[in-house]
């Protein structure tokens, strides 16, 4: 029963080190220094605050390696009510990382274009500034085919906890929800750009869906006694 509620907690844990370390690295970093539309006044930022600029790089490094442990901790926590659909969330994760991964190139191409090196003297400033808002306009891309992946995972986990019978259904309901919100917003976004203003509130609820299973792990954990009755069966 304490093991049931450890692997619970455990991954309470690490989905909410991957929420705040998420929070900082995808939203307070760029909020802070990128100037949406202004290529000058977004470099001047990033020149002015590298370290700032540099650390949330670090952090959504961070923040992937969180959500690897995350989905082993999952697979511990579930992979008694359905081994396969544990192994695909563990799969969309794994992808999901390694795509990001790849996107950061994107986030470390504008240091490089910013950097003053000899070899680009022969391009003026707004030029500079033009590429580099470039590779952040094109990392912002990356991002949001990263959110199919962060939409596809929480189907096979949410159906995982709502058959769990040692965590609420609801929850599980709730995650799947979440996992359409993060689906439209990427298909709005590529698709329909015109629409996204409109639907970015709807799409924002639909994510926070998300949030309640973070709490219920790390503040209840599960129900030892019906994860027995699972295994069981």
């Amino acid at each position: 029963m304490n093991s049931t509620k450890s692997k619970a907690r455990t991954a309470g844990l690490l989905y909410l080190a991957l929420a705040l370390t998420g929070i900082f690295s995808l939203m307070y970093v760029p909020s802070t220094l990128i100037v949406f539309g202004d290529a000058t006044a977004t470099a001047n930022n990033i020149t002015s605050s590298e370290l700032l600029y540099r650390t949330g790089i670090l952090i959504g490094l961070v923040s992937n390696v969180i959500f690897v442990f995350l989905a082993l901790a999952l697979y511990r926590l579930f992979k008694e009510v359905n081994h396969k659909q544990a192994i695909l969330m563990v799969i969309l994760v794994m992808i999901s990382v390694a795509t990001s991964f790849v996107n950061t190139i994107n986030q470390i191409a504008p240091l490089i274009i910013l950097s003053g090196a000899d070899f680009l003297v022969v391009f003026e400033k707004p030029q500079l500034d033009a590429a580099a808002y470039g590779f952040i306009r094109l990392h912002s891309y990356g991002i949001q085919i990263l959110q199919i992946f962060w939409g596809l995972w929480l189907f096979p986990f949410g159906l995982l906890v709502y058959r769990s019978r040692f965590i609420p259904k609801i929850l599980g309901v709730l995650l799947v929800i979440a996992g359409v919100g993060y689906l439209l917003g990427s298909f709005t976004f590529l698709v329909l750009p015109q629409y996204l203003d409109g639907m970015s509130l709807f799409i924002t609820i639909l994510e926070t869906a998300e949030l309640p299973i973070i709490f219920w792990l790390l503040i209840v954990g599960a129900n030892a006694q019906s994860e027995e009755r699972v295994i069981r069966q």
